[in-house]
């Protein structure tokens, strides 16, 4: 699961085995001679057993993101004989595909925003809202900031983390001004409001976004937010402008159809820079450096280049030579060396040698990762060798609110001659109604299978309300 603080590699490791804590109900040590009262039964330590195991295999997942609860349910369906228990620090599920319209007010959250309790009766799996603090695969076990519980089989779904290090080094400081003045809302759900409200608040000047460079979550959906801002100024009269600063030589993917948005729609509320690439930034003097030219700016939403999520790197998963992703098995996502455990989702590695390297890192790629894994448990647990499975990937970006605009990428997989993963995409450039239409018929079908049918419908589709 995401973080907030930085990964302090092997320090963190130290610092974690050497925690020792006080067993619930017991006695604390005295400290400058006062005897501190017995420790309430509910507030968890991390030394102590969560729900101890029965006879049933357990599998319990880290990640409550669109992976981690595709799994879940997948796992009720195809091994009911299992005891799932997914673990997140957040009591409720937002979803980042259309949050970009939530930002700009055209649609209302409820709609992103499920309980995780809710579904897990639902859907007859366990929840435990709680922090992950560290898993020893040796001896099958996650300690969160409550309890440590075992596994039998393990799923980490830890999506990213952004790697403040490449711009400020191991300058805590600027990071976090970068990170609480100007979040991009890519990897820790309480930065979509402090993104909404900002925008709330936001009465004009240059608004600056910087993009990660490949491989990165979601790669293009920073265009449509540029859109969705752009429609918002100019909507609502706002004299801002935004001006996308990426680190790739041209818009990718659907590059034509976010070209022409830029050109027809919001010709003088967006300006695109290619090669980009970020030499330095000034989060207190709004200040960037790039390839390209230096920036200044009024406000920002700065985002960092992206990684594994830190929980891949508290398991261990992440090797000197995987570029910051998690290293698993291009085929059954299982962490290399261990066929206990699984990575799905954004954080995992190349899966191919051919130029397109990596899955897209979207939620379609993490739920199709996410049934694949609930189907490689259930084989195995049934004694059965799985066969071979590859995902696909459709995402729909919205670029108008008046009318209701997408445009479409598609994404099939196939193995070559030489049995590499082989990648087919296809871009539809015309923005359309019906797409926009698409958008929201994919997210009731995917909502459906994540939450077991209790989601609120999101249709009819919904039209512009002021913010």
């Amino acid at each position: 699961m995401d973080r907030r603080h930085f990964i302090a590699g092997v320090a963190s490791t130290a610092a974690l085995a050497g925690c020792a804590t006080t067993p619930a109900g017991s006695a604390a040590p005295s400290v400058a001679g006062l005897q501190a009262a017995p420790m309430p039964a509910f507030i968890g330590q991390p030394t102590q057993k969560l729900m101890p195991k029965g006879k049933a295999p357990r599998v319990v997942i880290c990640g409550g993101g669109w992976g981690g609860l595709t799994t879940a349910a997948n796992l009720r369906k195809l091994a009911p004989q299992v005891e799932v228990v997914l673990i997140d620090r957040n009591p409720n599920f937002f979803s980042s595909p259309l949050s970009n319209m939530w930002l700009v007010g055209m649609l209302d959250g409820e709609l992103l925003s499920h309980d995780y309790q809710r579904a897990s009766q639902q859907l007859g799996w366990h929840f435990v809202q709680a922090e992950v603090e560290g898993v020893d695969r040796a001896q099958r076990s996650v300690t969160t900031s409550i309890g440590t519980l075992d596994y039998d089989w393990l799923v980490l779904a830890p999506g990213i983390r952004y790697n403040y290090e490449a711009w400020f080094g191991n300058d805590r400081r600027a990071a976090d001004a970068a990170r609480q003045r100007f979040p991009s809302a890519y990897a820790s759900n309480s930065e979509f409001l402090t993104i909404k409200r900002s925008l709330q608040a936001f009465k004009g000047g240059e608004l600056v976004m910087t993009l990660p460079p490949p491989p990165q979550r979601c790669p293009p959906s920073p265009y449509e937010r540029a859109c969705l801002i752009g429609w918002y100024l100019k909507t609502n009269k706002i004299k801002g402008h935004v001006t996308i600063l990426d680190h790739k030589p041209g818009i990718m993917p659907i590059g034509g159809g976010y070209k022409a948005a830029f050109e027809q729609l919001y010709k003088d509320y967006i300006t695109y820079v290619p090669n980009a690439h970020v030499q330095e930034v000034d989060p207190f003097n709004k200040r960037i450096r790039t390839a390209a030219g230096d920036q200044k700016f009024d406000h920002a939403i700065l985002m960092a280049p992206h990684q594994a999520g830190d929980l891949a790197w508290l398991a261990g998963t992440v090797s000197a030579n995987s570029n910051g992703w998690a290293e698993v098995d291009q085929l059954t996502m299982q962490v290399a060396g261990d066929e206990r455990a699984f990575v799905i989702g954004d954080a995992i590695q190349a899966v191919s040698s051919l130029p397109f390297r990596y899955y897209p890192k979207s939620a379609h790629i993490a739920n199709r990762l996410g049934r694949i894994v609930a189907y490689q448990i259930s084989e195995r647990l049934a004694g059965r060798t799985p066969e071979k499975r590859l995902p696909d990937n459709l995402c729909y970006m919205v670029v108008n609110g008046s009318p209701g605009e997408a445009l479409n990428v598609q994404f099939d997989y196939d193995f070559d001659s030489e049995g590499r993963i082989r990648q087919v995409q296809r871009d539809f450039n015309e923005r359309t109604v019906s797409l926009y239409k698409d958008d929201f018929r994919w997210a009731d079908f995917m909502f459906t299978e994540l939450f077991g049918g209790i989601a609120p419908p999101v249709l009819p589709y919904p039209q512009y309300r002021a913010a």
